[in-house]
């Protein structure tokens, strides 16, 4: 799979709460995600922004090395919040 590639698929509009709830609250989460040809990655992170940049939709995240990433939603694999 190789989304970053393709065309960005809009979300579901539940999806999309659920990211939005677990940065209101300060929920950290399990995510997976996959881009490009790199394997699935899976991380224990905490949400902190969502991000809208060339018609595509990002969730800014905050690793436990304290480090800001931002991951494609249509990229996102799971997402289980940890509280």
């Amino acid at each position: 799979m190789t989304k970053d590639t393709d065309k960005y698929e809009p979300i579901e509009c539940g999806l999309h709460s659920e990211y939005e709830l677990a940065i209101m609250h300060q929920v950290k989460v399990m995510l997976s995600w996959q881009e490009m040809d790199k394997p699935t990655q899976t991380e224990e992170v905490e949400p902190i922004d969502m991000i809208v940049r060339d018609k595509q939709e990002f969730i800014k995240v905050r690793t436990n090395n304290n480090k800001d990433i931002e991951v494609r939603l249509d990229n996102i694999v799971a997402f289980k919040p940890l509280a």
